[in-house]
């Protein structure tokens, strides 16, 4: 096993190319499984969860091959060839869906090519329960038979899904990327009401449309689908990945550095970068990405509020605590989108972060210093929140199970490194 050691105090300078989005490649990629011919998608980052993704897209009949690297309009991720002739499985085993949440995917569109699917519950960060009850509702509107036993879903569509108006009781990405993909080749129209608006859910649709589906309101929350009996196989970008874009703005910011995030998008980090200039970072577009700049500004302290898109991001809350953990005065951070993800918090406090908690709110007192420390990780973007404290920390910070972070940040040391941080790699003796 891995771990990072760091030791703080550069301010980073330079340039970092934002790969292609884990989050936008999961649902793309289980969309294979809708057509017979190949699906060949570009700009995909390499990463852990996508080999998890590709691993189960395998064992369900998909050919799955490496055809090089995209290097056409700036992208620097791997091209995938996904061809899924024939479906010979429709069970995901546990073993694999256990690794990886978004493993649920697979069940859409299993049944809407198969008719049937056998689905292990997922596993994934333990950020919160997260339940599948949204998608498997949405599913049952749409015809399908479903029940779970012994911590598999069991599935069924005997006459094949048909069209049906669903409305989310509630925002969720997952189930709205579940009920888009079992709907395209349902019989008659589906309407999705409160459907998520991420931009990963637009890089979907625009994928599914390039395959000959026919899906109307992308980018608003009423999405309406009619069904198509056959969908072909298409090439497909992968977009730039908005959290890791926010990610490293925020390392720029915290250590007081200038870096040009090339490929990055600033309207997919919209409010972001609103919280961001709040605080005292120059943002602005630069002729391929976004310059971040806070050589020569004071970090402020400012409240936020995580929220479906075009909110504050969740899966940026913790490294934005690990930011208001060097900012003059007290801020506020709310957490309305899962109910256990501030298990950073603690890790950050060896470091001499001033963080009390509070239900679903982090109150952040800014400090002069932190200080490096060992800390162990508890989720993907904790990880990060913790490698961003290490930038700033006096001493060496040393992260282990840094296995969560593989899964959604690719080099992040080697792109670290490469403006300014001493970070390195190594291996963990324990």
């Amino acid at each position: 096993m891995d771990k990072i050691q760091i030791y703080g105090g550069n301010p980073l300078s330079g340039t970092i190319m934002i790969g292609g989005s884990k989050n936008a490649s999961l649902p793309v990629m289980c969309a294979s499984l809708l057509t017979d011919e190949p699906l060949i998608l570009g700009n995909v980052p390499h990463l852990a969860d996508i080999t998890t993704m590709a691993n189960l897209l395998s064992q369900h009949g998909v050919e799955v091959s490496l055809e090089g690297h995209d290097d056409n309009e700036g992208h620097i991720g791997r091209v995938l060839s996904l061809k899924a002739k024939d479906i010979n499985n429709t069970t995901a085993p546990y073993d694999l869906v256990r690794k990886m949440r978004a493993s649920i995917l697979v069940l859409g569109p299993l049944l809407a090519r198969a008719g049937k699917a056998v689905v292990s519950l997922p596993g994934g960060c333990a950020i919160g329960t997260r339940p599948v009850d949204l998608h498997l509702n949405g599913l049952r509107k749409l015809g399908a038979n479903i029940s779970v036993e012994n911590g598999y879903i069991h599935a069924s569509v005997p006459k094949g899904l048909s069209g049906a108006r669903i409305i989310f009781p509630k925002i969720s990405v997952g189930a709205t990327e579940n009920l888009i993909l079992a709907s395209v080749l349902a019989k008659g129209t589906t309407i999705l009401q409160n459907a998520a608006k991420e931009p990963e859910i637009n890089d979907l649709v625009n994928c599914l449309n390039s395959m000959g589906a026919k899906i109307e309101g992308i980018g608003t929350p009423n999405l309406t689908i009619n069904g198509v009996p056959k969908l072909n196989g298409t090439r497909h970008a992968i977009m730039p990945d908005r959290i890791e874009a926010g990610t490293y703005a925020i390392a720029a910011a915290i250590t007081g550095g200038k870096i040009n995030l090339s490929g990055a998008r600033l309207n997919d980090i919209s409010s972001a970068v609103d919280s961001l200039r709040l605080a005292g970072i120059n943002i602005q577009k630069s002729a391929n990405g976004i310059l971040v700049d806070r050589s020569n500004s004071e970090l402020k302290s400012i409240n936020i509020e995580t929220e479906p898109y075009p909110g504050f991001p969740t899966d940026l809350q913790a490294q934005f605590i690990s930011l208001m953990s060097a900012a003059n005065g007290t801020s506020i951070v709310k957490e309305t989108i899962f109910e256990n993800r501030f298990m950073h918090v603690p890790e950050l406090q060896r470091m001499g972060a001033d963080i009390t908690l509070d239900g679903g709110s982090a109150i952040v007192r800014g400090t002069k210093k932190l200080t490096g420390a060992p800390v162990m990780a508890s989720d993907l973007r904790a990880s990060a929140s913790l490698v961003l404290a290490g930038l700033i920390a006096e001493g060496k910070t040393t992260v282990r199970r840094i296995y969560h972070l593989d899964r959604g940040y690719e080099r992040l040391e080697e792109k670290l490194a490469s403006v300014g941080a001493e970070i390195i790699r190594l291996k963990d003796e324990m």
